[in-house]
């Protein structure tokens, strides 16, 4: 059993948690870089909740460029357990409204493998399972919070993840509707997921949904000025959802996530450096002992 330890992670939009008690601010390094920026420590009731915005205040990295390693890293260095993202998506079936909310279940990977997506490599194979990308426990618990607000939330549902920075050309996202089912779009749910599943997080993104990405033929476009008006119409009510998470979470879990990299690791321990242990102690400490 672990003791359960809420983090948040924000994207677009969603640089700053509203109405809660700040208590400190957390400046981490990582063997993999630094962090989108500090990491805020909250208090939500007697949860402790740590914040940290994807892009950066400010907005400042790419989706291509947010350094995911080094985020989920520093998550991981505060005993964070349990991991939430709270993103912007284009909306890809029309039963969704912009402004509607989902909890996604699984993931389709467009990225073009130009963003580092996983701690292993360097002398040190690990393979963990990835079949379902979310956590089913922290899913539940979100969708229970949902039903505690006005926000419309849709459970489960495909989740495309682009490489952007670019928005979809219209073949595109008639594809993914016709070929992948897919429920939203966004470019930013990997690596994070992988990662966080790597750092035995359970993860669980709710997903913003903002327009209609440019597959519908009756409304406009998907444009920046859109996506950032319904966020922040939308703002309130994720803020709202994640203060009934915090109070819906148990004090510990036994969740399969907690222990996914258990027998990930194949690289035999007197074969792991000194230096390769040094770098994944964090992690990996209680499985690289020789």
């Amino acid at each position: 059993m672990a003791n359960v330890k809420l983090g948040v992670i924000g994207g677009s939009g969603v640089y700053h948690m509203q109405g809660v008690s700040v208590v400190a601010e957390h400046a981490i390094e990582t063997p993999f870089g630094n962090p989108s920026d500090v990491v805020v420590e909250t208090q939500i009731g007697d949860r402790t909740v740590y914040f940290l915005p994807r892009h950066g205040r400010g907005h400042v990295f790419l989706p291509s460029e947010v350094p995911y390693r080094a985020n989920i890293h520093a998550m991981k260095q505060l005993d964070v357990t349990h991991l939430l993202a709270v993103s912007a998506v284009g909306i890809m079936q029309e039963y969704i409204q912009p402004g509607d909310m989902v909890v996604p279940d699984q993931i389709f990977d467009r990225t073009k493998g130009v963003r580092p997506s996983t701690f292993f490599g360097e002398g040190v194979v690990g393979h963990v399972a990835f079949a379902d990308p979310f956590c089913d426990e922290l899913r539940e618990l979100l969708l229970q919070a949902s039903q505690q607000t006005e926000a419309t939330v849709h459970a489960g549902g495909t989740y495309v993840c682009m490489e952007g920075p670019q928005f979809s050309t219209r073949a595109e996202s008639h594809f993914y509707r016709r070929e992948v089912d897919a429920t939203v779009i966004g470019m930013t749910a990997l690596p994070e997921a992988k990662l966080a599943r790597e750092a035995e997080m359970c993860y669980a993104m709710l997903a913003m949904g903002t327009d209609y990405d440019c597959w519908h033929e009756a409304e406009e476009d998907v444009s920046v000025e859109a996506v950032v008006a319904v966020l922040k119409a939308n703002a309130e009510r994720a803020n709202n959802i994640v203060k009934i998470l915090a109070g819906l979470l148990p004090e510990s879990s036994s969740c399969a996530c907690l222990n996914a990299a258990q027998y990930a690791i194949m690289t035999a321990p007197d074969a792991i450096s000194d230096e390769a242990k040094a770098r994944l102690h964090v992690l990996y400490g209680r499985y690289l002992t020789s």
